[in-house]
């Protein structure tokens, strides 16, 4: 039996993993003025769901979701927030993983550890659509980015999932500068408008938008964006890079 051969029967018997919790990923991308949300399409089965993984022994929660969605994006400098831990018995579910298990070659044993029941601790991630790497599993499953009004019926509660992360995400705009990594470095007002228009769901008032967003001394004014005319270009700006969140929270 080769090291390969060895590593994957060491992980099929979930060898090396905290058993009974999970962590599923909500990634967010904002382009085209549009919010998407990354989904993976499980291969030969017709089933979608959020990007998700396991917890190793000896690795840090934090660090688990960091490399779940590192490994689905090819980024590593990721915004990453865990929002809420889903523990309901309700979504207790083997039979989409069986489906997967045995669409890809396994015999799943009633006791399989990936047919029990799990704990999913939530996170939500931002990341520079413009970026993203997609980068599928080897063996079992696509990845591709959904609008979210077109997103397929998923597995388990993965849809109650997102829409935690989405208000979530509208409740941290302001004081998480959530923006950061959905923007470009340098944007308008117009720009910024539009994403807190997307993430929110509803119109605002554009004079009354930008005094909020100016009084919370979080951007600073860089230049103005070059149109041809001589006098109503937009000013571009960027976040104050003192006040930036990055990484894991």
């Amino acid at each position: 039996m080769t090291n390969i051969q060895r590593a994957k029967e060491t992980e099929a018997a979930g060898e090396g993993f905290l058993k009974n919790i999970a962590i599923d990923a909500v990634i967010f991308g904002f382009h085209e003025n549009q919010l998407k949300v990354l989904l993976i399409e499980y291969k030969r089965t017709g089933l979608f769901g959020l990007p998700g993984g396991f917890i190793r022994v000896e690795e840090d929660l934090n660090t688990a979701a960091l490399r779940v969605a590192s490994e689905r994006t090819g980024l590593t400098d990721i915004y990453l927030e865990q929002f809420y831990v889903f523990g309901d018995y309700s979504r207790y579910d083997p039979t989409p993983f069986k489906t997967i298990m045995t669409a890809n070659g396994q015999s799943p044993t009633e006791d399989h550890w990936l047919l029990k029941r799990f704990l999913s601790v939530g996170y939500y991630a931002l990341v520079d659509f413009t970026k993203v790497k997609l980068a599928p599993a080897a063996i079992f499953d696509s990845c591709n980015w959904y609008d979210l009004n077109e997103v397929p019926t998923l597995i388990q509660d993965h849809t109650e999932i997102i829409k935690k992360a989405l208000d979530a995400l509208c409740l941290s705009l302001d004081n998480k500068l959530t923006g950061f990594n959905l923007l470009p470095r340098d944007f308008t007002m117009g720009d910024l408008q539009t994403l807190y228009e997307t993430v929110l769901g509803r119109k605002l008032l554009r004079p009354a938008f930008q005094r909020k967003m100016l009084a919370l001394g979080i951007l600073e004014r860089v230049a103005k964006k070059w149109t041809g005319g001589a006098h109503k270009a937009p000013y571009l700006y960027r976040f104050v890079a003192g006040n930036v969140t990055n990484g894991v929270i």
